[in-house]
Protein backbone atom coordinates (compact mmCIF):
# COMPACT_ATOMS: atom_id res chain seq x y z
CA UNK A 1 0.00 0.00 0.00
CA UNK A 2 1.47 3.61 -0.82
CA UNK A 3 -0.20 6.87 0.49
CA UNK A 4 -1.11 9.42 -2.44
CA UNK A 5 2.04 11.95 -2.21
CA UNK A 6 0.16 14.86 -3.84
CA UNK A 7 -2.36 17.70 -2.75
CA UNK A 8 -3.97 18.59 -6.29
CA UNK A 9 -0.12 19.58 -8.18
CA UNK A 10 2.09 19.97 -5.27
CA UNK A 11 3.74 17.80 -3.51
CA UNK A 12 5.62 14.63 -4.42
CA UNK A 13 8.73 12.94 -3.66
CA UNK A 14 12.44 14.95 -5.26
CA UNK A 15 14.80 13.52 -3.30
CA UNK A 16 18.49 11.81 -3.86
CA UNK A 17 18.39 8.37 -5.01
CA UNK A 18 19.68 7.02 -1.24
CA UNK A 19 17.19 8.48 0.34
CA UNK A 20 14.12 6.74 -1.60
CA UNK A 21 14.36 3.78 0.58
CA UNK A 22 14.53 5.68 3.55
CA UNK A 23 11.58 7.64 2.82
CA UNK A 24 9.75 4.77 1.59
CA UNK A 25 10.63 2.94 5.29
CA UNK A 26 9.02 5.93 6.87
CA UNK A 27 5.93 5.79 4.83
CA UNK A 28 5.55 2.34 5.92
CA UNK A 29 6.18 2.96 9.37
CA UNK A 30 3.57 5.72 9.43
CA UNK A 31 1.05 3.34 7.69
CA UNK A 32 1.58 0.37 10.15
CA UNK A 33 1.57 2.89 13.52
CA UNK A 34 -1.94 4.14 12.43
CA UNK A 35 -3.55 1.11 12.90
CA UNK A 36 -1.00 -0.26 15.78
CA UNK A 37 -2.86 -0.44 19.28
CA UNK A 38 0.09 -0.84 21.45
CA UNK A 39 1.21 2.77 19.61
CA UNK A 40 -1.57 5.06 20.00
CA UNK A 41 -1.95 3.72 23.13
CA UNK A 42 1.51 5.06 24.01
CA UNK A 43 0.92 7.87 21.94
CA UNK A 44 -2.39 9.21 23.27
CA UNK A 45 -0.67 8.13 26.98
CA UNK A 46 2.33 10.27 26.48
CA UNK A 47 0.08 12.99 24.59
CA UNK A 48 -2.18 13.58 27.93
CA UNK A 49 -0.11 12.93 30.88
CA UNK A 50 3.30 14.06 29.69
CA UNK A 51 2.72 17.27 27.32
CA UNK A 52 -0.58 18.19 29.01
CA UNK A 53 -3.40 17.28 26.80
CA UNK A 54 -6.03 18.56 25.64
CA UNK A 55 -5.12 22.36 25.69
CA UNK A 56 -8.13 24.57 26.90
CA UNK A 57 -9.97 27.15 24.77
CA UNK A 58 -9.74 30.68 26.25
CA UNK A 59 -12.13 33.52 25.87
CA UNK A 60 -10.75 36.84 25.62
CA UNK A 61 -13.28 38.79 27.67
CA UNK A 62 -11.76 41.89 27.43
CA UNK A 63 -10.74 41.95 23.54
CA UNK A 64 -14.12 40.85 22.56
CA UNK A 65 -15.97 43.63 24.36
CA UNK A 66 -13.55 46.09 22.28
CA UNK A 67 -13.86 44.30 18.84
CA UNK A 68 -17.78 43.86 19.19
CA UNK A 69 -16.98 40.09 18.57
CA UNK A 70 -15.99 36.98 20.50
CA UNK A 71 -12.35 35.84 20.37
CA UNK A 72 -11.47 32.62 21.90
CA UNK A 73 -7.61 30.98 21.54
CA UNK A 74 -6.56 27.63 21.06
CA UNK A 75 -3.93 27.48 23.93
CA UNK A 76 -0.86 25.45 22.45
CA UNK A 77 1.42 27.82 23.97
CA UNK A 78 0.14 25.87 27.46
CA UNK A 79 1.29 22.62 25.99
CA UNK A 80 4.34 21.29 27.61
CA UNK A 81 7.30 22.65 26.07
CA UNK A 82 5.78 26.35 25.22
CA UNK A 83 4.36 25.39 21.76
CA UNK A 84 2.29 23.00 19.07
CA UNK A 85 5.35 21.36 18.42
CA UNK A 86 5.38 19.20 20.96
CA UNK A 87 2.63 17.09 19.33
CA UNK A 88 4.58 16.18 16.38
CA UNK A 89 8.00 15.10 17.56
CA UNK A 90 6.40 13.40 20.53
CA UNK A 91 4.87 11.04 17.60
CA UNK A 92 7.90 11.19 14.75
CA UNK A 93 9.99 10.23 17.94
CA UNK A 94 7.92 6.95 18.94
CA UNK A 95 7.37 6.76 15.47
CA UNK A 96 11.58 6.65 15.15
CA UNK A 97 11.70 4.21 18.20
CA UNK A 98 8.82 1.53 16.11
CA UNK A 99 11.34 2.14 13.14
CA UNK A 100 14.65 1.00 15.15
CA UNK A 101 16.06 4.12 15.32
CA UNK A 102 18.70 5.75 17.87
CA UNK A 103 19.67 9.06 16.93
CA UNK A 104 17.09 11.94 15.62
CA UNK A 105 17.76 15.12 14.13
CA UNK A 106 15.92 17.72 13.47
CA UNK A 107 16.11 21.53 12.15
CA UNK A 108 14.81 24.12 13.49
CA UNK A 109 14.21 28.09 13.79
CA UNK A 110 12.39 29.71 16.54
CA UNK A 111 14.11 26.99 18.87
CA UNK A 112 10.23 25.46 19.58
CA UNK A 113 10.83 22.12 17.19
CA UNK A 114 14.83 21.85 18.01
CA UNK A 115 13.48 21.96 22.27
CA UNK A 116 10.36 19.69 21.47
CA UNK A 117 12.77 17.35 19.62
CA UNK A 118 15.51 17.77 22.36
CA UNK A 119 13.04 17.37 25.73
CA UNK A 120 11.26 14.13 24.12
CA UNK A 121 14.82 12.78 22.94
CA UNK A 122 15.73 13.06 26.81
CA UNK A 123 12.15 11.39 27.77
CA UNK A 124 12.48 8.62 25.52
CA UNK A 125 16.65 8.62 26.01
CA UNK A 126 17.71 9.10 22.62
CA UNK A 127 20.68 10.92 20.74
CA UNK A 128 19.55 14.32 19.64
CA UNK A 129 21.21 16.75 17.07
CA UNK A 130 19.31 20.12 16.04
CA UNK A 131 20.68 22.02 13.50
CA UNK A 132 20.05 25.84 13.48
CA UNK A 133 21.39 28.90 11.26
CA UNK A 134 23.25 31.23 13.39
CA UNK A 135 20.94 33.61 12.82
CA UNK A 136 18.08 32.46 14.97
CA UNK A 137 20.95 31.36 17.31
CA UNK A 138 21.56 34.75 18.42
CA UNK A 139 17.95 36.07 18.29
CA UNK A 140 16.61 32.73 20.12
CA UNK A 141 19.21 32.07 22.85
CA UNK A 142 16.85 31.19 25.65
CA UNK A 143 15.79 28.07 23.53
CA UNK A 144 19.76 27.39 22.30
CA UNK A 145 19.96 26.93 26.18
CA UNK A 146 16.86 24.69 26.86
CA UNK A 147 17.97 22.55 23.97
CA UNK A 148 21.58 22.18 25.62
CA UNK A 149 19.84 21.43 28.74
CA UNK A 150 17.93 18.72 27.38
CA UNK A 151 20.98 17.39 26.53
CA UNK A 152 21.15 17.36 22.67
CA UNK A 153 23.93 18.82 20.57
CA UNK A 154 23.49 22.46 18.78
CA UNK A 155 25.04 22.81 15.92
CA UNK A 156 25.35 26.54 14.43
CA UNK A 157 24.56 26.54 10.66
CA UNK A 158 26.37 29.51 8.71
CA UNK A 159 25.65 28.55 4.97
CA UNK A 160 23.29 30.47 3.07
CA UNK A 161 21.51 33.32 5.20
CA UNK A 162 22.38 31.45 8.43
CA UNK A 163 18.16 30.47 8.84
CA UNK A 164 15.94 28.05 8.36
CA UNK A 165 16.03 27.02 5.21
CA UNK A 166 19.55 26.37 5.72
CA UNK A 167 19.39 24.45 9.13
CA UNK A 168 17.23 22.04 6.78
CA UNK A 169 19.89 21.82 3.84
CA UNK A 170 22.14 20.61 6.59
CA UNK A 171 19.65 18.33 8.59
CA UNK A 172 19.05 16.19 4.96
CA UNK A 173 22.88 16.15 4.14
CA UNK A 174 23.34 14.25 7.51
CA UNK A 175 20.38 12.36 7.38
CA UNK A 176 21.54 10.76 3.50
CA UNK A 177 24.97 10.30 5.02
CA UNK A 178 23.62 8.03 7.89
CA UNK A 179 20.65 6.18 7.11
CA UNK A 180 20.99 3.28 8.78
CA UNK A 181 20.54 4.38 12.50
CA UNK A 182 19.21 8.11 12.09
CA UNK A 183 15.70 9.53 11.83
CA UNK A 184 14.88 12.87 10.64
CA UNK A 185 12.12 14.85 12.59
CA UNK A 186 10.95 17.32 10.22
CA UNK A 187 9.18 20.17 11.82
CA UNK A 188 6.56 21.50 9.69
CA UNK A 189 4.06 19.89 7.13
CA UNK A 190 6.42 20.17 4.23
CA UNK A 191 9.26 18.50 2.74
CA UNK A 192 9.10 15.18 1.08
CA UNK A 193 6.64 12.43 1.11
CA UNK A 194 5.55 11.57 3.75
CA UNK A 195 6.30 14.42 6.16
CA UNK A 196 3.61 16.78 4.68
CA UNK A 197 0.90 13.65 5.96
CA UNK A 198 2.77 12.57 8.49
CA UNK A 199 2.97 16.22 10.26
CA UNK A 200 -0.56 17.15 9.52
CA UNK A 201 -1.58 13.35 10.97
CA UNK A 202 0.35 13.89 14.34
CA UNK A 203 -0.85 18.02 14.82
CA UNK A 204 -4.35 17.34 13.57
CA UNK A 205 -5.41 16.62 17.74
CA UNK A 206 -5.21 20.99 17.47
CA UNK A 207 -8.14 20.94 14.93
CA UNK A 208 -10.13 17.78 16.34
CA UNK A 209 -10.02 19.40 19.86
CA UNK A 210 -11.03 22.63 19.07
CA UNK A 211 -13.98 21.76 17.06
CA UNK A 212 -15.50 20.38 19.74
CA UNK A 213 -14.45 22.49 22.56
CA UNK A 214 -15.94 24.91 20.28
CA UNK A 215 -19.12 23.00 19.96
CA UNK A 216 -18.99 22.44 23.96
CA UNK A 217 -18.24 25.60 25.03
CA UNK A 218 -20.29 27.86 22.42
CA UNK A 219 -22.95 25.74 21.23
CA UNK A 220 -21.15 25.98 17.80
CA UNK A 221 -18.19 26.19 15.21
CA UNK A 222 -16.64 29.42 14.73
CA UNK A 223 -17.06 31.87 11.89
CA UNK A 224 -13.75 32.24 11.22
CA UNK A 225 -10.09 30.37 12.36
CA UNK A 226 -7.00 31.85 11.89
CA UNK A 227 -3.40 30.50 12.22
CA UNK A 228 0.14 31.87 11.67
CA UNK A 229 1.98 29.98 8.95
CA UNK A 230 5.48 29.55 7.59
CA UNK A 231 6.20 25.81 6.19
CA UNK A 232 2.38 25.52 7.64
CA UNK A 233 2.15 22.47 10.97
CA UNK A 234 0.17 24.29 13.08
CA UNK A 235 -1.87 25.78 10.64
CA UNK A 236 -2.69 22.62 8.90
CA UNK A 237 -2.89 21.24 12.35
CA UNK A 238 -5.90 23.55 13.14
CA UNK A 239 -7.57 23.82 9.49
CA UNK A 240 -8.01 20.05 9.46
CA UNK A 241 -10.70 20.21 12.05
CA UNK A 242 -12.54 22.58 9.86
CA UNK A 243 -11.71 21.77 6.00
CA UNK A 244 -15.46 20.38 5.89
CA UNK A 245 -17.28 22.54 7.42
CA UNK A 246 -17.91 24.81 4.85
CA UNK A 247 -19.73 27.48 7.14
CA UNK A 248 -16.24 27.92 8.96
CA UNK A 249 -14.37 30.90 6.70
CA UNK A 250 -9.81 29.86 6.94
CA UNK A 251 -7.85 32.48 7.27
CA UNK A 252 -3.36 31.98 7.41
CA UNK A 253 -1.34 34.65 8.09
CA UNK A 254 2.25 34.93 6.80
CA UNK A 255 4.98 36.57 7.85
CA UNK A 256 4.32 40.06 5.72
CA UNK A 257 8.01 41.27 7.15
CA UNK A 258 8.41 44.87 6.32
CA UNK A 259 5.86 45.19 4.33
CA UNK A 260 5.35 43.09 0.83
CA UNK A 261 6.16 46.29 -1.43
CA UNK A 262 10.01 45.70 0.21
CA UNK A 263 12.35 42.85 -0.58
CA UNK A 264 12.02 41.93 3.49
CA UNK A 265 8.93 39.53 3.89
CA UNK A 266 8.36 35.64 3.59
CA UNK A 267 4.94 35.94 2.52
CA UNK A 268 4.78 32.57 0.29
CA UNK A 269 1.58 32.40 -1.32
CA UNK A 270 1.39 35.99 -1.86
CA UNK A 271 4.72 36.32 -3.54
CA UNK A 272 5.97 33.06 -4.46
CA UNK A 273 5.67 31.06 -7.33
CA UNK A 274 6.31 27.89 -8.25
CA UNK A 275 9.20 25.54 -7.73
CA UNK A 276 11.19 22.17 -6.37
CA UNK A 277 12.99 22.91 -3.67
CA UNK A 278 13.53 20.81 -0.19
CA UNK A 279 11.90 17.99 -1.10
CA UNK A 280 8.48 19.01 -2.79
CA UNK A 281 6.66 21.04 -4.94
CA UNK A 282 5.25 23.85 -4.01
CA UNK A 283 4.97 27.65 -4.16
CA UNK A 284 8.82 29.30 -3.33
CA UNK A 285 10.29 32.70 -2.95
CA UNK A 286 12.47 33.16 -6.18
CA UNK A 287 14.32 35.94 -7.50
CA UNK A 288 14.29 36.25 -11.81
CA UNK A 289 16.77 33.64 -11.87
CA UNK A 290 14.79 31.62 -10.24
CA UNK A 291 17.02 31.40 -7.25
CA UNK A 292 15.34 30.67 -3.69
CA UNK A 293 15.51 34.38 -2.09
CA UNK A 294 16.12 34.88 1.49
CA UNK A 295 12.96 35.59 3.72
CA UNK A 296 12.25 38.01 6.11
CA UNK A 297 10.57 38.44 9.05
CA UNK A 298 11.12 39.21 13.00
CA UNK A 299 9.66 36.10 14.03
CA UNK A 300 12.42 33.11 13.50
CA UNK A 301 9.61 30.12 13.22
CA UNK A 302 7.74 32.05 10.25
CA UNK A 303 11.28 32.94 8.58
CA UNK A 304 11.08 30.51 5.90
CA UNK A 305 11.28 31.15 1.85
CA UNK A 306 8.39 27.98 0.87
CA UNK A 307 5.30 26.65 2.30
CA UNK A 308 4.35 23.12 2.29
CA UNK A 309 1.98 21.91 -0.52
CA UNK A 310 -1.02 21.21 0.49
CA UNK A 311 -1.46 24.95 2.35
CA UNK A 312 -0.51 26.20 -1.76
CA UNK A 313 -3.18 23.41 -3.08
CA UNK A 314 -5.61 25.19 -0.11
CA UNK A 315 -5.26 28.55 -1.43
CA UNK A 316 -5.62 27.42 -5.41
CA UNK A 317 -9.00 25.45 -4.66
CA UNK A 318 -9.65 28.66 -2.35
CA UNK A 319 -10.96 26.97 0.79
CA UNK A 320 -8.27 28.77 2.93
CA UNK A 321 -7.30 32.74 2.38
CA UNK A 322 -3.24 33.76 2.75
CA UNK A 323 -2.96 37.34 3.88
CA UNK A 324 0.34 38.87 5.77
CA UNK A 325 0.62 40.67 8.67
CA UNK A 326 4.08 43.14 8.87
CA UNK A 327 6.55 42.98 11.83
CA UNK A 328 4.75 45.92 12.82
CA UNK A 329 1.40 44.64 13.18
CA UNK A 330 2.86 41.52 15.15
CA UNK A 331 4.65 43.56 17.58
CA UNK A 332 1.62 45.92 18.16
CA UNK A 333 -0.81 42.04 18.54
CA UNK A 334 2.04 40.67 21.03
CA UNK A 335 1.64 44.05 22.94
CA UNK A 336 -2.09 44.18 22.83
CA UNK A 337 -2.81 39.92 23.85
CA UNK A 338 -0.27 41.06 26.64
CA UNK A 339 -1.73 43.96 28.38
CA UNK A 340 -5.46 42.88 27.50
CA UNK A 341 -5.45 39.25 28.46
CA UNK A 342 -2.30 38.67 30.16
CA UNK A 343 -1.43 36.54 27.80
CA UNK A 344 2.38 36.47 26.07
CA UNK A 345 2.26 35.05 22.35
CA UNK A 346 5.27 34.00 20.45
CA UNK A 347 6.21 36.56 17.78
CA UNK A 348 4.68 33.81 15.12
CA UNK A 349 1.55 33.47 17.07
CA UNK A 350 1.43 37.37 17.41
CA UNK A 351 1.11 37.12 13.23
CA UNK A 352 -2.39 35.20 13.69
CA UNK A 353 -4.14 37.26 16.50
CA UNK A 354 -3.13 40.48 14.15
CA UNK A 355 -4.79 39.05 11.04
CA UNK A 356 -7.67 38.40 13.38
CA UNK A 357 -8.18 41.85 15.17
CA UNK A 358 -7.57 43.27 11.88
CA UNK A 359 -10.48 41.26 9.98
CA UNK A 360 -12.89 41.22 12.76
CA UNK A 361 -14.53 44.37 11.40
CA UNK A 362 -15.49 41.96 8.28
CA UNK A 363 -17.59 39.55 10.38
CA UNK A 364 -21.24 40.76 12.17
CA UNK A 365 -21.48 41.45 15.32
CA UNK A 366 -21.36 38.74 17.87
CA UNK A 367 -19.30 36.43 15.17
CA UNK A 368 -17.26 33.57 16.86
CA UNK A 369 -13.10 34.01 15.64
CA UNK A 370 -10.52 31.17 16.56
CA UNK A 371 -7.12 31.56 16.83
CA UNK A 372 -4.60 29.22 16.97
CA UNK A 373 -1.98 30.62 19.90
CA UNK A 374 0.88 28.56 18.71
CA UNK A 375 3.21 29.33 20.82
CA UNK A 376 4.31 31.14 24.26
CA UNK A 377 6.22 34.52 23.54
CA UNK A 378 8.86 33.95 26.28
CA UNK A 379 12.10 33.09 24.11
CA UNK A 380 10.63 36.34 22.04
CA UNK A 381 10.78 39.00 25.39
CA UNK A 382 14.36 39.89 24.64
CA UNK A 383 13.62 40.76 20.46
CA UNK A 384 10.61 43.03 21.94
CA UNK A 385 12.51 45.30 23.91
CA UNK A 386 15.22 45.97 21.24
CA UNK A 387 12.73 46.46 18.57
CA UNK A 388 10.53 48.31 20.77
CA UNK A 389 13.71 50.67 21.70
CA UNK A 390 12.77 49.23 25.71
CA UNK A 391 16.18 47.13 26.12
Amino acid sequence: MRLNTRFGQYGGVYAPESLIPILTEVERGFIQIQKDAAFQIRLQDLWRNYAGRPTPITHCERLSQELGRDLYLKREDLLHGGAHKTNNALGQLLLAQYLGKTRIIAETGAGMHGVATAMIGAKLGMDVTVYMGAVDIARQAPNVARMKLFGANVVSVESGGKTLKDAVNEAMRDWITHPDDTYYCFGTAAGPHPFPLLVRYFQSVIGREARQQMLDQTGGLPDAVFACIGGGSNAIGMFSGFLADTSVKIYAAEAGGKGLDTPYYAATIQKGSSAVFHGMHSLFLQNEDGQIMEPHSISAGLDYPGIGPEHAHLHDIGRASYLSATDDEALDAFEILSKKEGIIPAFESAHAVALALRMAPEFPAGAKLLVNLSGRGDKDLDSYMTLRGLA
